[in-house]
């Protein structure tokens, strides 16, 4: 289903890897105009996308977008949104982060955009992998930082509320606590897993099938991504000392309840 004329937006992303792409097949689809940047030389594949790509990034603040989607990965976006010679946007911009961290992006384009800019700090809570039949049910998180266009910022959430994603929208400190305790303690179980070298056995049982189907998709993203939810989120570093101290825990129980087994406290006669 094509957006219509009335909801069309002209959209620059920045930072054309796998996610950015993920984006931009669905935004194509509605009917928006895209624009790419990237370090690497996507061009071939814009053109076949019908992307118009730039190599220079002066160029395409001059492009004259209404939106500027930051597809970064977490410890570069300083760099990047650093190295942007904002004094070339011709007007007002909403710039938007799809970051897996809030408070970080939040700060940072506080800090550096003019203050005619609008943010948007989002977390699509799905990727290539989940949300490749479509977007349905799935989770957007949004916090409307600093918006003065309503109109822009709604064209650009109707983006993710036409495709059925669930919206919920929430300050980037209570995401960033939520996500320390769900999505950096989901990707360090599964990564724990993988150095073990987990796999499946004979005997598997349901909640061991599970596990290794933990494994899968944490493995599949990448380190930086990993350390970045680490870094970045400043509620991580406490749910993984509760980690350590719950495992700490589990494992001076068995060694009790062991113990008490091989020496049984006499009855009295």
């Amino acid at each position: 289903m094509s957006s219509s004329s009335s909801q069309a937006l002209k959209i620059g992303i920045v930072g054309f890897g796998t996610f950015g792409q993920f984006l931009a097949n669905t935004m194509i689809k509605q009917g928006h105009t895209l624009f790419a940047t990237s370090r690497t030389d996507y061009s071939h594949l814009c053109l076949q996308m019908g992307i118009h790509f730039f190599r220079d990034i002066t160029a395409f603040l001059d492009a004259d977008m209404d939106v500027i989607l930051l597809c970064t990965s977490i410890s570069s976006l300083s760099e990047v949104v650093g190295s942007m010679p904002l004094n070339c946007l011709e007007r007002p911009t909403l710039f938007v982060d799809v970051l897996s961290v809030k408070e970080h992006p939040k700060n940072l384009l506080l800090r550096v955009l003019p203050e005619e800019s609008d943010i948007l700090c989002t977390h699509p809570m799905f990727g290539p992998v989940s949300g490749k039949n479509g977007w349905q049910n799935l989770t957007f998180m949004f916090d409307k930082v600093r918006i003065k266009d309503e109109v822009t910022c709604s064209k650009f959430l109707h983006i993710f509320e036409s495709e059925g994603c669930k919206m919920v929208e929430m300050s980037c400190e209570e995401h960033d606590k939520a996500a320390a305790k769900s999505q950096f303690i989901t990707h360090t179980i599964g990564r724990a897993l993988a150095e073990m070298d987990i796999k499946n056995t004979p005997i598997d049982t349901k909640g061991f099938q599970t596990l290794v189907e933990l494994k899968k998709p944490v493995m599949g993203c990448s380190f930086d991504l990993y350390s970045g939810l680490y870094v970045y989120n400043r509620f991580a570093r406490q749910e993984l000392e509760n980690l350590e101290h719950a495992l700490q825990k589990v494992k001076e129980t068995l060694v009790q309840t062991m113990e008490e087994g091989q020496n049984p406290k006499k009855t009295e006669s």
